[in-house]
């Protein structure tokens, strides 16, 4: 069938699915949350106690304890872990950036659960989900899921509350809680469901839907492999779930494409409690739509296989500057304007990385972390040589910088080589504190068509944004893949980089001036739209208030990816934040609008 007749025949399934369903009343207009005479009885949820392996979960804000008792080991613990990653993990009710467990009523009032108790505010749960399914395995996803279609719940799923859209809680939600499905099964030779016996890929790896990156890289390297995947201290995003579904960028990525261009299958569970493989062969247009689709729009993921590679060498680029003032100086911003040019060609080499720009009260910082994967000695020289040449331009505009007597401070300034990929992400990435801040973010992927033709107005105008990140993780690899060949927005085969900005704000600041703060990110974001309308945005690190977030997530792409979320979500049982379908929900994903 021709791809345009194939479309066309999802879209009018959607519509005919649409017409009967409301005709024969098998779309109600709101969901049951807790509180609602439709919520299960004590009861019920005693059956679905007996379909599962462990006891029902009854999520609690992080910070409960110390409600109870500040002097117990229960707060001491919370206090100590409250910006661990793989701590707030392991917390039934916990979020990477606590003001997703917050929630904001119509008339302004913040139900929340702060961790000072001083502030004299009640603990509350706010949008933390009320009970849920402890999932081990795919039986207990599946009979979590079918219970929350039969009772029409709000329904959650979470694994490690790694997101800045809220997309894994939901105040009055039933939760279905991946995190302990750590299952991790190396295969020296994996050939996908359905295809034939010649279709095999060598040292392939599947992860359970709970496994963090740390534990899939130590899995991964005790077999002489490197996985594509992505870098947080402590490594406790997930490896199979909203990370890889809403695209997957990686300081491997120009050198080896996004996480949607190495994975090889899926299994999932879809709304209607079927488990099913997804691949290239199996159920297609599922697999097209979730590399890139969005995490909890088209069902459970239970696991993910990917392919790996041989262990490598990585040489590593380092750079430290610091300004004593609280706006970049002509120095630094030309260090800045010098790396927006030259990107395209690192990211052509295999430079990838991340370089943030952090205010302080009376100073200013860049600091940029990239690597190249030294796989041939030749390709390593050239990439390392055009890394030195920028960051000897760096030492000369420090230099020149204190003569003229607005200094630029170097603190650090080098390449270094690091025997394997692994041996890097542990010197830098394997501790340290990176979450448990009030957090929201805004982003756009630069188009390199843009950085080339006007590199100077693009750092112009990110120089203007306080906090604002520039990460190679776009170009390269990246760009040699189709644009159609998975369901990720277009608009990241054409960039360059993906750039994000962000907001944050202690415990217990009030409505108006998280509003204004807000009002902030609003116009970063514009700003960074302006240079690109016709690009979009990363599904995972992006604002809430898009003005046309189907544009922005998912670009052309996104009616095929409503057809197909038709067919296997067909009662619309998984909507998230800003995700498909969500612009036919209100604003609590509550009630069809």
């Amino acid at each position: 069938m021709p791809k345009s007749a194939l479309i066309f025949f999802l879209v009018i399934f959607q519509i005919f699915h649409a017409v009967v369903a409301a005709d024969s009343g098998l779309q109600s207009k709101c969901r049951c949350i807790y509180g609602d005479p439709c919520w299960p009885s004590q009861s019920e949820f005693a059956q679905l106690t007996v379909q599962v392996s462990q006891p029902l979960l009854r999520p609690t804000p992080p910070a409960r304890p110390c409600y109870r008792s500040a002097n117990s080991s229960e707060c001491a613990e919370a206090v100590a872990g409250w910006n661990d990653g793989n701590w707030r993990a392991n917390q039934t009710g916990g979020m990477q950036s606590p003001n997703f467990e917050t929630f904001i009523f119509p008339n302004g009032t913040i139900d929340a659960c702060y961790l000072n108790t001083t502030l004299g505010v009640p603990c509350g749960q706010g949008s933390v989900s009320v009970i849920g399914v402890d999932a081990r395995s795919i039986s207990d996803v599946q009979a979590a899921v079918r219970f929350a279609a039969k009772h029409d719940l709000r329904l959650a799923v979470k694994n490690t509350g790694h997101d800045f859209l809220g997309r894994s809680d939901g105040r009055g939600s039933f939760m279905v809680w991946t995190h302990n499905m750590k299952n991790i099964t190396a295969h020296p030779s994996f050939t996908p469901a359905g295809a034939s016996t010649n279709e095999s890929y060598e040292d392939a790896i599947t992860l359970g839907a709970g496994v963090q990156w740390h534990e899939a890289y130590s899995a991964a390297n005790a077999s002489g492999r490197v996985l594509v995947g992505g870098a947080s201290a402590g490594g406790s995003v997930g490896a199979a779930g909203g990370w890889l579904q809403g695209g997957g960028h990686s300081a491997l990525s120009p050198s080896f494409g996004l996480g949607v261009d190495n994975v090889l299958e899926f299994s999932v569970v879809t709304s209607n409690g079927s488990h099913i493989v997804a691949n290239a062969h199996q159920h297609p247009d599922l697999f097209w739509a979730l590399r890139g689709g969005g995490g909890g729009t088209f069902g459970v993921v239970t696991s993910v296989t990917y392919h790996t590679r041989p262990s490598f060498p990585v040489i590593s680029a380092f750079l430290s500057v610091l300004i004593n003032a609280s706006t970049p100086n002509a120095a630094l911003s030309q260090a800045f304007t010098e790396l927006v040019r030259i990107t395209p060609q690192l990211t052509d080499e295999g430079w990838g990385g991340y370089s943030i720009f952090t205010p302080f009260n009376d100073s200013f910082s860049f600091v940029i972390v990239n690597i190249v994967p030294a796989t041939s000695q030749d390709s390593a020289a050239k990439a390392n040589a055009t890394m030195s040449a920028y960051l000897e331009y760096v030492h000369e505009l420090a230099a020149n910088s204190t003569q003229s007597g607005d200094p630029v401070q170097v603190q650090a300034a080098l390449t270094m080589p690091f025997a394997s990929w692994y041996d890097w992400y542990i010197s830098l990435f394997a501790t340290g504190p990176s979450v448990g801040s009030n957090t929201e973010v805004g982003s756009w992927l630069m188009p390199r068509e843009v950085v080339e033709s006007d590199h100077e107005r693009v750092a112009q105008v990110l120089l203007s944004i306080p906090g604002i990140s520039w990460y190679p993780v776009a170009g390269g690899a990246v760009s040699n893949v189709s644009a159609d060949a998975t369901g990720l927005n277009p608009a990241w085969r054409r960039a360059a980089a993906h750039v994000v900005g962000g907001i944050g704000w202690p415990e217990g600041t009030t409505l108006d001036e998280i509003s204004a703060l807000r009002d902030e990110l609003k116009s970063s974001t514009a700003k960074l739209r302006a240079l690109a309308p016709e690009s979009g945005a990363y599904f995972n690190e992006a604002s809430l208030y898009e003005p046309n977030p189907a544009h922005s997530f998912f670009g052309p792409h996104y009616e095929k990816l409503r057809a197909i979320k038709t067919v296997y979500d067909p009662v619309d049982l998984f909507i998230v934040a800003e995700g498909v379908a969500s612009d036919e929900w209100d604003k609590s994903l509550t009630c069809r609008i």
